[in-house]
């Protein structure tokens, strides 16, 4: 329990509004270009096991995504599982 101790508790919210996280499974909803590659991340690929960070920019989801590996996302564009 961190209340009390000066730590401030950061929630991470997904396009729909649900709170998200470590481990939970998460779906992109829009297609995305992925920086460094000529392919792009598809609607409907679903993304387990993330991890919230505070990566660079705004993005606040760190995760493994097969067929891309390791990459960052923003919470605007996924939704809960």
């Amino acid at each position: 329990n961190c209340v009390g101790r000066g730590f401030r508790r950061r929630f991470v919210k997904d396009s729909a509004g649900n709170v998200l996280i470590d481990g939970d499974s998460v779906t992109i909803i829009k297609d995305m270009k992925v920086k460094g590659s000529s392919s792009t991340l598809k609607v409907g690929t679903k993304v387990r096991n993330i991890r919230l960070v505070n990566g660079p920019g705004d993005h606040d989801i760190e995760a493994k995504v097969d067929g891309f590996g390791p990459m960052n996302l923003k919470s605007s564009i996924v939704r809960k599982a």
